[in-house]
């Protein structure tokens, strides 16, 4: 059993998620108690979103969903990290594998990688 600490930034945890094969880091979240306990209970990914106030499934919209292979708690039980079996080609919103897809070169930040989806074409 997991004792995370979630009195340290307003009931959330950030939550790295990593793709389990590659170890690509797919990209940082939150949860809170809810998403936690809903992830572990169904072994899919649930987030916790601050900016809409309420618990989201991953790819309940565009079907990427990220089935959870192991989660790891970190020293001060106040972050996670989660490897995960990504289904679908994308984690990030914006059409990209991962979150982390700009780079900074030459003191510009710049895209580094191809769109899998047109955002435009899957939220609306």
């Amino acid at each position: 059993m997991l004792n995370v600490d979630f009195s340290k930034l307003d009931g959330v945890v950030p939550v790295i998620i990593q793709d389990a094969r590659t170890l690509e880091v797919l990209m940082q979240s939150f949860m809170n108690k809810e998403a936690l306990d809903l992830s572990i209970a169904t072994g899919y990914a649930h987030y916790y979103s601050r900016k809409r106030n309420k618990v989201w499934k991953k790819g309940e919209i565009s079907g990427y969903l990220q089935e959870i292979k192991e989660i790891r708690i970190d020293c001060d039980n106040d972050s996670l990290l989660m490897k995960v079996r990504q289904i679908g080609d994308a984690a990030c919103h914006e059409g990209y594998s991962s979150c982390y897809f700009r780079v900074l070169k030459d003191g510009d930040v710049v895209a580094d990688g191809m769109k899998v989806f047109n955002p435009k074409n899957m939220y609306r």
